[in-house]
């Protein structure tokens, strides 16, 4: 008989209570990422980049974003190029979260993210498996990079919390709805760029007419 596939996504756990979790059994001291990982029932690529997803979605965590891009960027990029189990550098793993972190990140997931388990279940597979796990690794990049920007973490956030609940849950609607909202987003980025560019090379031809440079 076959052995089951410990570092696939099943869906078959509550992720919000594996969430809620690491902050009742963490120490005054927090706990490392590495930990954090050790803690896990299964060492998935989606309740990973989940867990690491839930700080930038919770107000007044600072910096956080920042923070916890490398590691997403890297579980992502691993999932892109196929890798089955995740992996992440010692320097990574010896990160400690402090326990205000841990416990912030428990009670937003038990108050406010419950409905992502509620309404998630398998549907449309062929958005959440196979191929399509790496199509959602590339957008999970796209949603990373613009989160770790300044001031611009909370759209790309959902965007990454819905895709790694999608691959969790085997629900391809999360997963497209989020690769919808990190494309939108990452779009409507790239717009403000470009009009600010122009905005400023038209100024700056309209100051040189009238000043005659």
């Amino acid at each position: 008989m076959s052995q089951p596939d410990l570092h696939r996504d099943t869906g078959d756990h509550s992720f919000i209570r594996l969430i809620a979790r690491l902050s009742e059994t963490s120490g005054p001291d927090g706990m490392t990422i590495g930990e954090i990982v050790d803690r896990l029932d299964e060492r998935s690529f989606g309740i990973l980049i989940l867990i690491l997803a839930v700080p930038c979605l919770v107000p007044a965590l600072y910096g956080v974003p920042q923070i916890v891009g490398i590691p997403v960027l890297l579980l992502a990029g691993q999932m892109l190029v196929g890798r089955e189990e995740p992996w992440l550098p010692r320097q990574i793993l010896e990160r400690r979260v402090s326990k205000v972190w841990l416990d912030r990140m428990g009670d937003f997931a038990v108050k406010r993210m419950g409905w992502f388990e509620r309404v998630s279940r398998p549907r449309l597979k062929v958005f959440a498996e196979g191929w399509a796990e790496r199509a959602a690794a590339a957008f999970m990049i796209l949603a990373t990079v613009t989160i770790v920007l300044p001031l611009t973490n909370t759209i790309p956030s959902v965007a990454l919390t819905l895709l790694a609940v999608g691959l969790i849950q085997r629900d391809g609607l999360f997963v497209a709805g989020g690769a919808a909202i990190a494309t939108a987003w990452a779009g409507a980025l790239i717009t403000v760029v470009i009009a600010f560019w122009l905005g400023a090379g038209w100024a700056v031809a309209l100051t040189q007419r009238f000043t005659g440079g």
